[in-house]
């Protein structure tokens, strides 16, 4: 048996520990939540508060799973121009039909403060979403399936609320007005003058064989890569059956559409320049060539009356999302020169053609985090993004000549579908944090600190008042490179200190990801059910530059193994009521690798729930839809066998003896199927205690309420069935 390793490998950590906010999560094990807090003097022995519940006063009980089902989800924020109104789309949960209906929602506004409540704006029987303004802000756009039109764009005059939605004649997809409102353009796929046949789509042009009979053969001839995509399921055509999104224009009153580009590449992200004479948008040449691994794909430019498009600058890596300033002289765009490089953000001079002048600037070349599509202030002085730093995500600014990045909002929490007014005095956006989903709010977007911020909506106000939350604290500990590493900690709801509880370590997906500060419900499902709860940002994860980003390159799981066991070292060491022989590890897609990972090569772990797991990276390279592990493996499963199966859980998968929950969706191809049949397989046949659940209907995400609900539910149902109610002991018998 291939010897494990045993909880004293690494050193004691330095922890740091801090008290928090109470934290409350809602969603997938891939987006959870982390809390910040002050932190108390390294050399300070750990001072825990005793946890308490906390929101209402007559809250009386622990967060359930069925709690999923009154969970309001408020998202796709725009402001009209003027200010005088924000729109949003709010999505609530059908239990009984299992399914969302979304709706779009108004909240007027009057100097930046709400006048009356918000009132829902669209047909409620019908899921209505990507709400945008017209530029003088008395039409509002949406995108709404009606009779028999799948996904169709339609038009509300908001001067005269409750008017019935109407079509503009020609305009096919989400409009994009230009400055002065007497043009749409939009992408969309130039429509067909013959469909091609279902048979004809299925079988790839340069196929050698041939049907025997074609009307018998309903299958499917592949000759290219990338034949399916997770989420998708059916089989992808072949490149050459897909149609390439391009750029129509048709008048603000309706009328024939007018194809304005004929490119080989799809269009993508077009904004029009401040006098309407031209547009920027980005292509990707490359996006066929199903070997590229590296970033592709340039800015182009193009006359408002057509022609060939420009590529803006020619720069190795990729151009994307172009922004052009008020006075249109100048383009931002994001720039990231290799598949390991931080994003940038940079600014070109143009003509009045949008023809560059001279050589971009990097304007972000003292901040060492990736930022989100960038924005211009109105007078054009500054640029401004969003941005994930920490576990925080803000709105961030610079200078439009570079310099010092400085944040525009602030707090711990996560901010998301940034719009600003016109004028840009205010703006409106989702924020969430560990105790509250997402709510609109509006601040001032016209001084430095966001000053001013309201709360604009609390449609998950009345149930969240019912439920008892546990309090987070943050912990923050070194590895033995020296590089410091960041978790959280929940403690089990209403818990009295001397009294001994499990502890369950959450480990998100990735490993390019993070726990951010955002709402999610497992882990107060969790602490109400008595568990402490850990979750940490390992190396690999994003967020906190781009060196802790790759740290983990060439070695997956056999480098960040160590930040997961010197963070239960950690909380051992800062929470002595943690009982150390009742830990469970769950985490889904790479945490789901992870969770493999580690109950092969620790002894740490009483109990697992993988979810979309990896357990051989030599089978998950040539089934998945993506491109990993290729590049962070440095070459293909053949090229590098070695570091493939010493990377693989499988590969020490006779030392678990952890009881597993297995769970799976039955059409995930981005860790196909397969990957967690052979890790229940395996333990099934060592005789280790395990389930297999597979989802219907699902992919890599389990989306469809009923069984998101469920997969919650059987998640604590497994730990406490194995850490609390009967737990093993090191004999392997229960107590």
């Amino acid at each position: 048996m291939t010897p494990r390793i045993p909880r004293t490998r690494f050193p004691t950590p330095l922890v740091i520990l801090g008290m928090a906010l109470t934290a409350l999560t809602l969603g997938a094990p891939d987006a959870l939540p982390a809390q910040a807090a002050l932190q108390v003097a390294p050399q300070a022995a750990p001072q825990v508060a005793q946890s308490a519940a906390v929101p209402s006063a007559a809250a009386e009980r622990a967060l359930e799973a069925a709690d999923f089902y009154r969970m309001v989800l408020v998202g796709d924020v725009e402001l009209s121009p003027t200010g005088e109104f924000v729109a949003f789309t709010v999505t609530t949960i059908d239990e009984e039909e299992n399914g969302r209906k979304s709706a779009i929602w108004i909240q007027e506004l009057a100097d930046g403060r709400p006048v009356g409540e918000p009132f829902r704006f669209t047909d409620p029987t019908r899921n209505s979403s990507s709400p945008q303004w017209s530029p003088d802000g008395s039409t509002l756009s949406f995108t709404s399936r009606r009779g028999d039109e799948d996904g169709s764009v339609w038009f509300i005059r908001v001067a005269r609320p409750g008017g019935e939605a109407y079509r503009i004649d020609g305009v096919r997809a989400s409009p994009l007005w230009s400055p002065d409102g007497g043009t749409i353009a939009f992408v969309a796929e130039p429509e067909q003058e013959e469909e091609k046949s279902a048979q004809e789509r299925r079988v790839a042009p340069n196929a050698i064989t041939q049907a025997l009979d074609s009307k018998r053969f309903d299958g499917h001839v592949v000759t290219h890569r990338r034949y399916k995509s997770d989420g998708t399921f059916s089989w992808l055509p072949h490149p050459s059956h897909r149609q390439k999104s391009q750029l129509f224009l048709v008048p603000a009153e309706g009328g024939e559409a007018r194809q304005l580009t004929d490119s080989p590449f799809n269009v993508r992200q077009v904004t029009w320049s401040p006098d309407g004479s031209w547009f920027a948008f980005s292509m990707n040449e490359s996006e066929d060539d199903e070997l590229s691994l590296d970033p592709t794909g340039g800015v182009y430019t193009l006359s408002a009356q057509g022609g060939e498009p420009r590529l803006l600058v020619d720069l190795p890596g990729s151009q994307s999302q172009p922004a052009i300033s008020p006075d249109g002289r100048r383009v931002a765009f994001l720039h990231t020169g290799a598949w390991d490089a931080e994003t940038e953000v940079m600014v070109v001079e143009v003509d009045s053609n949008g023809t560059a002048q001279g050589a971009p600037v990097h304007v972000t070349a003292a901040w060492d985090r990736t930022p989100g599509a960038p924005s211009w202030t109105p007078d054009g002085r500054s640029i401004r993004w969003s941005a994930t730093v920490n576990a925080n995500t803000h709105v961030f600014e610079v200078a439009a000549e570079g310099g010092e990045v400085r944040a525009i909002t602030q707090g711990d929490r996560s901010l998301g579908s940034v719009s600003v007014t016109a004028d840009g005095r205010f703006m409106a956006y989702t924020s969430t944090d560990p105790v509250s989903p997402d709510e609109v709010h509006i601040a001032r977007a016209d001084r430095a600190d966001g000053a001013g911020e309201v709360r604009l909506t609390g449609f998950n106000d009345a149930w969240l008042g019912e439920v008892a939350l546990s309090p987070a604290q943050r912990l923050v500990w070194t590895v033995g490179d020296g590089t410091e590493v960041e978790g959280w900690v929940i403690p089990p709801m209403g818990h009295v200190e001397g009294r001994s509880a499990p502890m369950i370590l959450n480990i998100h997906g990735g490993p390019h990801s993070v726990y951010r500060n955002a709402f999610s419900s497992l882990f107060q499902v969790l602490s109400g059910a008595g568990f402490y709860v850990l979750y940490i940002n390992p190396r690999g994860s994003t967020s906190y530059g781009n060196e802790f980003k790759h740290a983990i390159h060439g070695g997956w799981g056999l480098i960040d193994e160590e930040d997961f066991i010197t963070g239960v070292e950690a909380a051992l060491q800062a929470y002595p009521d943690i009982d150390a022989d009742r830990l469970g590890v769950t985490g889904g897609s790479y945490g789901g690798y992870m969770t493999n990972w580690l109950t092969a090569r620790t002894d740490l772990f009483a109990a697992a729930v993988t979810r979309a797991s990896i357990s051989n990276w030599e089978s998950l390279s040539k089934n998945t839809d993506s491109n990993l592990p290729h590049r962070p493996f440095d070459g293909a499963s053949f090229e590098n066998r070695e570091l493939y199966r010493a990377s693989s859980p499988i590969s020490y998968v006779e030392n678990v003896t952890a009881p597993t929950l297995v769970v799976h969706g039955e059409h995930d191809f981005r860790t196909p199927l397969g990957e967690g049949e052979q890790w229940y397989q395996a333990l099934q046949k060592m005789e280790v205690p395990s389930e297999f659940v597979l989802y219907p209907r699902s992919g890599h995400g389990i989306r469809e309420p009923w069984l998101a609900a469920d997969n919650q539910e059987r998640t604590r149902q497994w730990f406490v069935h194995w850490l609390i109610d009967s737990p093993m002991r090191a004999d392997g018998d229960h107590e």
